[in-house]
């Protein structure tokens, strides 16, 4: 063989090799990833970490692959009225595969009711993604994550 096919065979090789590599499944800090229980799957509704909201996505349709698509949430608090005036910052990704969201979603803005549009959202692959807001309010800062299964 050549020594230019074997530099080409050597890189397609290495470029493979990173390619797998970055889609091995993630492992926790003591060496497991827990998938959440199924019942922990789906659009909500989800109390935040500190019970101080409840968030419920209301997506127009299914959410869909390689597509970017808005998708509203409803926010109430504890009581179970609409959380109006909120900050919510937009975070996720794939646990499994050790990526972000390939986008950058935000909340673009309020509808009635504490329901928020989160515009740019894209799931560039099947399989288990976490959607995840940070919620800011008068009633305090929580967290919510949704388990999405693609």
């Amino acid at each position: 063989m050549q020594d230019t096919t074997r530099r080409t065979v050597s890189i397609v090789v290495a470029t493979l090799s990173l390619g797998l590599a970055a889609c091995t499944p993630a492992l926790a800090h003591n060496g497991e990833l827990h998938r959440p229980a199924q019942a922990e799957f789906g659009y909500g509704p989800r109390a935040s970490a500190k019970q101080l909201y409840t968030a419920t996505l209301q997506p127009p349709q299914a959410l869909r692959l390689r597509q970017l698509q808005n998708i509203a949430v409803r926010i109430t608090d504890a009581s179970g009225q609409p959380v109006e005036g909120a900050t919510i910052r937009v975070d996720g990704g794939m646990p499994e595969h050790s990526h972000g969201l390939p986008t950058q979603p935000r909340v673009s803005r309020a509808l009635a009711g504490g329901v928020y549009e989160i515009e740019g959202v894209r799931f560039s692959m099947g399989g288990w993604w976490e959607l995840k807001l940070a919620i800011d309010s008068a009633a305090g800062s929580d967290n919510v994550t949704f388990n999405l299964s693609l």
